[in-house]
């Protein structure tokens, strides 16, 4: 099977990471948002956020192939944004939103303006099927109740979007997460009784699974770029560091350690390419799903502690990236397998 990108893909992936080249500015300070709003208004300008958003949207009428080529690019460059609430929030609230939903929030998120992200994991559950958030019908509205955990950017939504047990299954809500009778304290979310509206529920059939397949899809597509991305960085320090006179590259205990980060990174890759494809192509995305996410969870953390083994003192400073790499690649680890 062959799993060169498309031209269209290909020219995404192009324009991602020229962008980031220019934009990307590591000792800019993160803005109040706690990411860099400069970099991702930029993505927005160029086109790069909407480009699942439907024609008539303002959007390419693509979909999570599209937006997975993205991704990679951002976890290539360890990029300060939010990039992962791009599967959380803007793909299943395409997806499942109603018309009215759609219009109002996604253009503002296609624009970097607004952020949408998803409240997936329960304390002891990640990944949910079964949440224990309960939402309580009341005078043709909704009453809330329950804890979120790992929620990425909550305090930086617009909206939140919460599955919650209703009468006969599970619902998806929108939520304010400054509304009251919401806590956000970091990535958690407790919710009191809180109120949401008829107008704010979610549309669609299996609509927690939808935004499953998506998150997963999402995550290894990040993680995938962003392992690249270590290995790259590695492959240039130990191409260019010298010991006794030698290239570190030419040492064989190098070599064979490096190579292990190579077949971690490719196998990632494919796994993750084979998955997107599935789900892009409207076929069951299992097992490969499962396989990249189980892959990309036990081995990057290992392969990323060889990287910082290869780079000795130079791994952990602060002004070099690795340690961003490591950090993306450990968060995303966790928020898969846990």
């Amino acid at each position: 099977m062959d799993f060169t990108l498309d031209e269209t893909r290909q020219d995404i992936a192009g324009l991602t990471s020229g962008l980031l080249s220019r934009e990307v500015d590591f000792e800019r300070p993160a803005g109040a948002r706690g990411y860099d709003e400069q970099v991702w208004h930029a993505l927005g300008k160029a086109g790069l956020l909407s480009l699942a958003l439907p024609e008539d949207l303002g959007g390419d009428g693509l979909g999570i192939g599209e937006i997975a080529t993205v991704l990679t690019e951002l976890g290539r460059a360890a990029a300060p944004v939010p990039a992962l609430t791009l599967a959380l929030g803007l793909l299943p609230l395409d997806r499942l939103g109603t018309p009215d939903q759609r219009a109002w929030l996604l253009p503002d998120v296609a624009t970097g303006d607004a952020l949408v992200t998803a409240a997936l994991n329960e304390p002891s559950a990640p990944l949910t099927t079964e949440p224990k958030t309960r939402a309580v019908a009341e005078n043709g509205s909704w009453l809330l109740t329950g804890v979120k955990t790992q929620v990425p950017y909550a305090s930086a939504a617009t909206r939140v979007l919460v599955p919650a047990a209703v009468p006969g299954g599970v619902g998806v809500f929108l939520v304010d997460p400054h509304a009251e009778g919401v806590t956000v304290t970091e990535t958690s979310l407790r919710l009191d009784g809180v109120f949401v509206s008829e107008a704010d529920q979610l549309q669609g059939v299996d609509a927690l699974g939808t935004m499953h397949r998506f998150a997963v899809a999402g995550a290894v597509a990040l993680g995938d770029g962003a392992l690249a991305g270590a290995l790259a960085l590695t492959k240039e320090h130990i191409g260019t560091r010298e010991q006794f006179g030698r290239p570190l590259a030419t040492f064989q205990a190098v070599a064979q350690q490096i190579a292990d980060v190579y077949i971690a990174s490719r196998t990632v890759h494919l796994a993750a390419l084979s998955a997107v494809w599935r789900l892009s192509s409207g076929l069951d995305p299992e097992p490969d799903l499962g396989i990249a996410a189980y892959w990309f969870a036990e081995e990057a953390p290992k392969a990323l502690a060889i990287c910082h083994h290869l780079h000795g003192g130079l791994g952990v400073d602060v002004t070099y990236p690795l340690h961003r790499y490591y950090a993306l690649i450990k968060e995303l680890s966790a928020w898969i397998s846990n």
